[in-house]
This record gives C-alpha cells, sequence and structure tokens, in this order.
C-alpha cells in the first residue's frame, strides 16, 4: 500500500475517533401534562396565524413551501397516549396532537424552536392523557395517598357513600399515569435506537429538561379544592407539583433536571386574582427550584378575538338546543330561525374568521393554531434561558 493511501487511512479513522469523543450527548425532553399537553389544534387552523404579522413567521417554521406541515429532520419524538398506552413515534412533523388526529400540540414548534436555537438532535418523550389530574393520576410518590378533606367527609356522609370503597378505589387510580410517564421515559431510553435510528450510543444521551402543561380537571375540582373562590384555596396543587417535580429528578436520577410550568392561560389576562394560575406559578419560587424551574405564562398567548367570537358561537349553540325542544315549530322553521339568528351575531368575514381560526373549546385553547404554536415556542424559548 501506498504512503499516501496508508496516511488518508490514519487520517480518516483519527478524524472518526475524535469525531465520537466529541459529539455531543443528544438532547432528551419530556413532555408530560393532560389534554393541552395532548393538543387539540388542528392543523386546519394553520392558515389563521397568517393573518398576524407575529405570528406569521412562526407559521413560515411549520410549513414548507407547498403549504404541507413541516417535517424535523433532526427531531424525534415519542408519544404515548390513550388509556392502552399506544406509542407513536418518528420524526417530529404535525399529527402527534390529541388522539392521534391531524392536531397539534406544543410538542410541534417546541421540537421546531429548540432546535433552530441548539443547532443539534433532539428526542421528545411526549406522554400525555386527556381528563387527568395532578391530585389523582399523576400524583407522585412523595406526596403520600390521598386524603379526604373535611368538606368530603361531611358530603359523602351525607350522600351515604361507602367511604373505605371510596378511599380503595381511590388508592388503585393513585399515581398510574405518574407511573406510565416514568415508565415510558425509562423504555425510551434505554432502545433510543428504537425511535431515532440514527442515535450514535457512544454519543450518550442527557435528560435535559421537562415540561409541564396540565391543570384543568384539579382547577374544576371543587370537591379536592373545596376553597378555590378564596386566597390559597389551591395550596395543596402546589405542594403536589413540588412533590412531582422532586420525584421525577429522584425516579430519573437527574437531581437538576430544568422544569418548564405551562401556567393554564385559558381565556388570557384577567383582572381579578386567579387562584389556581397563582398556585400553579408557586413552586418556581422556591429557593430549592431558583434557576431550574420557570413558568410560562400561556395567557399572554391568548387571542382575544377568536375567544370573543367563540363566545358568540355559544350563543348559537344555546339558541339552537332551545329551538330543537320547541315543538311548534318545523324543522324548516327551526333552521331559518337558527339562520336568522346567526346573522343577528356574525357577519360573513367574522364567520370566516371562527372557521378558519377555531376548532375545539375554549378549555381547549379553542383548538387554535395560533395559540398553541405560541405555546410551544415559549416553552423552547423558556427551556434555552435555562441552559443558557
Amino acid at each position: 500500500m501506498k504512503r499516501s493511501a496508508l496516511c488518508a487511512i490514519i487520517a480518516a479513522g483519527v478524524i472518526g475517533l475524535c469525531s465520537s469523543a466529541t459529539a455531543k450527548p443528544l438532547k432528551v425532553y419530556i413532555l408530560a401534562g393532560q389534554s393541552n399537553m395532548e393538543g387539540h389544534a388542528a392543523v386546519r387552523t394553520f392558515d389563521y396565524m397568517a393573518r398576524d404579522p407575529v405570528t406569521a413567521p412562526i407559521l413560515k417554521e411549520m410549513r414548507n413551501a407547498d403549504g404541507t406541515p413541516r417535517v424535523c429532520e433532526k427531531v424525534w419524538i415519542s408519544y404515548l397516549y390513550g388509556a392502552e398506552g399506544t406509542e407513536k413515534h418518528g420524526k417530529l412533523t404535525a399529527g402527534y396532537g390529541a388522539q392521534n388526529a391531524p392536531k397539534i400540540g406544543p410538542e410541534f414548534t417546541f421540537g421546531i424552536y429548540m432546535q433552530k436555537m441548539l443547532d443539534e438532535p433532539i428526542l421528545l418523550i411526549k406522554t400525555a392523557w386527556g381528563g387527568k389530574s395532578l391530585h389523582t393520576d399523576f400524583r407522585p410518590p412523595s406526596a403520600g395517598p390521598y386524603e379526604l378533606n373535611k368538606f368530603q367527609l361531611d358530603l359523602y356522609a351525607k350522600q351515604g357513600k361507602d367511604i373505605e370503597k371510596w378511599k380503595a378505589d381511590k388508592a388503585k387510580e393513585t399515581g398510574v399515569f405518574y407511573r406510565l410517564m416514568i415508565d415510558h421515559v425509562k423504555k425510551v431510553v434505554k432502545d433510543i435506537k428504537g425511535v431515532y435510528p440514527d442515535y450514535d450510543p457512544q454519543q450518550g444521551y442527557e435528560l435535559a429538561g421537562v415540561v409541564w402543561f396540565q391543570g384543568w380537571n384539579d382547577m374544576t375540582d371543587s370537591h379536592t379544592y373545596p376553597d378555590r373562590d378564596k386566597p390559597g384555596g389551591y395550596d395543596q396543587y402546589s405542594k403536589l407539583l413540588a412533590h412531582f417535580i422532586r420525584d421525577v429528578r429522584k425516579d430519573l436520577s437527574a437531581p437538576k433536571l430544568p422544569f418548564v410550568i405551562g401556567v393554564m392561560g385559558v381565556g388570557g389576562v384577567q383582572e381579578e386574582p386567579n387562584y389556581f394560575r397563582q398556585a400553579m406559578a408557586a413552586p418556581a419560587n422556591l429557593p430549592e427550584f431558583k434557576g431550574n424551574v420557570v413558568n410560562v405564562l400561556t395567557e399572554k398567548y391568548w387571542d382575544a378575538k377568536l375567544g370573543e367570537l367563540a363566545s358568540r358561537w355559544d350563543k348559537v349553540k344555546a339558541r339552537s338546543a332551545a329551538l330543537n325542544k320547541d315543538e311548534s315549530l318545523t324543522r324548516e322553521q327551526r333552521t331559518a330561525a337558527l339562520d336568522k339568528y346567526k346573522a343577528e351575531l356574525f357577519t360573513p368575514e367574522e364567520m370566516k374568521l371562527k372557521e378558519e381560526g377555531i376548532s375545539n373549546g375554549g378549555f381547549h385553547y379553542l383548538g387554535s393554531a395560533k395559540i398553541m404554536a405560541q405555546i410551544g415556542k415559549g416553552f423552547a424559548e423558556a427551556m434555552v434561558g435555562m441552559e443558557k
């Protein structure tokens, strides 16, 4: 073999060794929560984003030149969803929202902007189930068992409930989805190539952060939080979330794992104190979490115009229900009356905006890609802010 060829082979080998030795660990981010982490923003609402100069540039990151949803070449995702624990994985794109439908949650723009800002491959592990509470379903181990409060004990006694059976049923439900989340994360990182085929085991991985986006079921639970309309009425949620952060770090052997808390913001910024939002945000102010737990106030991404249109549409639905109960009217008369009422409430342009921008209820941020895309981007910016 010629000396020049031998030198070339040796040089290539040295370069290969150096690149393996200096390659950064794959960054792995966990996205967890309930229905809004699942995501109910239909892909058909993407177009509405182009109407606002704030979100038009985000839309360009989300779509290809032909208008189809972008497929991220350097971001992979494993998504565990459904009561049966179904997993979907692949390159990040639209369609990793709720019920495996053509929807997005915050994962889409979170992944896009994390990769854009870090410029390195990323793996997302998403575990989300609709209608799940922190006080029961995601209850962390160190919080102990669910304890009935005085309000519940008095109420259930009056209702004649079998308290011991209630406690036994509650014990079976407690922490189920916390354990599913932890088990799935451990399963994925044990076999990363099963999700991300180009992964180099010599490169290693780093659990780099968690995004927690949950709250609706706790916020609306008047039994667990009987004083929810008073200051401190949700203090238990704050304590549970602090336990949750500590336990996730412990169970994943990542003592300083950064956390982003997506503080519920349905309805937008409010003048009156929102005690639940305060409780969600409180753990980030604990000394032990300083610098490694941050809040993102999702209220700032609410679209007031869409929210107002949705409120008007609720009136249409109420009128429709009332007309359907009126047996004195024929079907044609009901339809004509409802069409007349719609015309009184909406201009044609407003109807177009509603159809273009809204695909779900207010509790799901109107199923609006404009809102959800900004939330995902906000989560990414907060995460990178901690890393820097």
